[in-house]
Parts: C-alpha cells; structure tokens; sequence
C-alpha cells in the first residue's frame, strides 16, 4: 500500500486524496504533484515506487526524464533571453545563426521555431537515436534542409527539432547550451532541480520510466510519421548514461513536479517567484503573443501557440482562465501556467500513457486543484 508523503495546504485536501486514489487503483506507480499559488508552493506530494519492480521507493528528491515537458523550460530560457534583447522573436533566426538561411530559410523567424510552425518538424535524413547526442550534427542538419510547409501558416508540432532549433539560437546569442544557460540563469537561482543535460551524480535519483503498451506510430511517410519516427524513439533510451548526458532541449529534461512548478511560477507571477526576478512583466506577456491558431499538421488536433507555449482555447481548454498557458510529454508529465490566478500544476510519473494530449491523472488533479481554488 502506497501512502503519499509531502506538504499540502489543508485547502487543497482534495487534491492529496486524489493523488492518494491514483496509487490505490493502480493509476500510477510513482508520481509527484506540487503546485504553487503567488510564487509559492502550496501542495508537494510524492509516492509510490521509483520502478516498474516496485523495489525502490519514490522519494522527495527522486526525478525523472519529462520528456517534452522540457520544452516549455528551453522556451522559458528563450524569452529570458529575449527579454534581456539579445533575441527579437520577429527577427530572422538567420541574424543569429547564418548558416540557417540555406534552402529558402532567410525569411523564417524566431517565432516561428517558438511556435512549431517554422516547417521544420523533422528531419530529411534517417537517425538513429545515437545520433541525438551529437549536438553539432543535429544543428547542421537543420541548417541545411528546406521547411516541410510554408513557414507561419500553421503549427506543426516539432517534437523533437524545436529544443535544437531554440537551443542553437540561445547558444548564438549568449555563448552557452541551455544546459549550462539553465543551470546558472535559472534552475540555479530558484533552487529548482532541473536538469537538461544531467550530471553523472544524481543518476541514483533518477527513476524508471516504462510504457505497458505502444500505440500504433503513424505511417512512416506521413507528415506525422516523419515528425514522430525519425529518429525512433524508446522509453528504456531513457536509462542509458548517453541520453542523460545529452542536451536534447526538447525532450532529455529531468526533474519533478516540485521543481516544474517552481520554475514556471516565474511566468505566473510577472517574473518574479521564490525572491528572485528573471523577467520583466512585459517578457511574461510575451507568451501570449498568439503565432497560430488551427489544427495541428502532426497532431491534429486543434492548438493554439503563442511564445513557446500552448494557450488556452475554447477548441482545446485546459483550465478555466484565458491566460492560461501549458505543454505536456511522452507518456504523461504536464505543466499549466495560469497568469491569471498567478498559479501553477505540475505533474511527473513514471507509468507512462499514450493516446492523448493531456494525461487523464494530470487533468484530473488540476480539476481538483481548481475546484479547491474556487471554494
């Protein structure tokens, strides 16, 4: 029997005993939740096993690899940045980086990359996971292949290009990856324990993701199969020491809920949570600059992408504010930023699920962390 351990405020009581509910049924089997109201951590709960054996318990310092949840970090990073006017989100990508201007790409600017709709959703040439670790050969890549679509007409989810694409702009314009970017500009500030790129010395604290069932990959010459296959992707590439020494700003991040929710309470809070300021109230509002609006090319779904996050939509609502911003990974970890509340929710497991946008565990508990709110 699992008992979930952490703090929460005893108005959030809910919450705790929805989360306790996910253990008992079998939801999960190691997870963490926290949330954060005014810059501040008002529910942090952790439990259940660290792996699919059940031999090592989850604790308060394990963490785990979110998968595309490290977007929304590698974004926050980007509009740091921009906010500091090293980056103008309207200036061709080409002005800090030149060799992307091959191939009819001169026109194709920051925000594009910020919001999928750059038409670089994948790669031309077929990768092996390997092939990820190489930084310098990801990048070149890029740099050198046509956009797959006309570049600011719709979003195209760049699953696994937009940590690079980003990454490569910020390492132009301020002399270091997002790792390195992230742990002195950001994580380090905070105290937040995230890592992209992640030190040999807590590999111990890293727990097991594990998917029980694949759904069926699009077909592999399908716009979707082209952004989703290539290079093939394995929940257990996630154990190996390569994967997490990598920077891969779109999905190697490795961290906890606690340390998401603090992280993004910047964005909540007008740029200021935990006592430090990272971004001016403008650089925040940043986020809403709306970039497309519509189905999703890889996706299909309807999304809307402001700067580096997904927004709030009637056609695909995650909370009950409309400044409201938000983004997911691989198997179920999610973060939802609410401007309006000056909130934040966070969730991290390592039961992985496919099949949709938002994980059911994860909408459950902002549901209840909403209902709790209003009362």
């Amino acid at each position: 029997m699992t008992t979930v351990q952490g703090n929460c405020d005893p108005r959030f009581a809910a919450v705790r005993e929805l989360f306790q509910q996910h253990f008992d049924d079998g939801s999960d089997v190691g997870a963490s939740f926290a949330a954060t109201l005014d810059g501040e951590l008002v529910v942090d709960l952790w439990g259940g096993y660290a792996d699919e054996a059940r031999t090592r318990a989850w604790e308060r310092d394990t963490i785990v690899n979110v998968y595309s949840s490290t977007k929304m970090v590698t974004a926050l990073c980007a509009l740091i940045v921009a906010d500091r006017g090293l980056i103008d989100f309207y200036a061709p990508v080409a002005r800090y980086w030149p060799e992307f201007a091959q191939n009819g790409k001169a026109g194709i600017e920051v925000r594009h990359i910020m919001s999928h709709s750059a038409g670089l959703a994948g790669w031309d040439v077929p990768l092996t996971v390997e092939d990820q670790y190489d930084w310098e050969k990801m990048t070149s890549l890029l740099a050198a292949q046509a956009p797959w679509w006309e570049p600011g007409t719709a979003s195209g989810y760049h699953a696994a290009t937009q940590g690079f694409l980003i990454g490569e702009v910020v390492r132009r314009t301020t002399g270091k990856l997002i790792g390195a970017f992230l742990r002195e500009e950001v994580a380090g500030p905070l105290g937040a324990d995230f890592h992209i790129g992640l030190p040999s010395e807590h590999d111990a604290r890293v727990g097991e993701m594990f998917l029980p069932v694949r759904m069926p990959a699009p077909a592999s010459d399908s716009l979707p199969g082209r952004a989703l296959n290539n290079p093939p992707h394995d929940a257990r590439d996630s154990a190996t020491t390569a994967w997490r020494r990598a920077e891969h700003p779109a999905g190697n991040g490795h961290g906890s809920a606690r340390s998401l929710a603090s992280i993004h309470a910047v964005l909540a809070c007008g740029g200021e949570a935990f006592g430090q300021r990272l971004l001016s109230k403008k650089g925040c509002d940043a986020v809403f600059d709306e970039q497309t609006n519509g189905v999703d090319l890889v996706l299909s779904a309807p999304l809307r992408f402001g700067m580096g996050f997904a927004l709030n939509s009637p056609e695909f609502p995650v909370g009950p504010n409309p400044r409201t911003c938000w983004w997911g990974g691989w198997g179920g970890s999610f973060v939802l930023i609410d401007h309006d509340a000056r909130a934040t929710v966070s969730y991290v497991m390592n039961r992985m699920r496919e099949g949709s946008l938002v994980d059911p565990r994860a909408a459950a508990l902002a549901k209840a962390f909403y209902a709790a709110l209003a009362t």
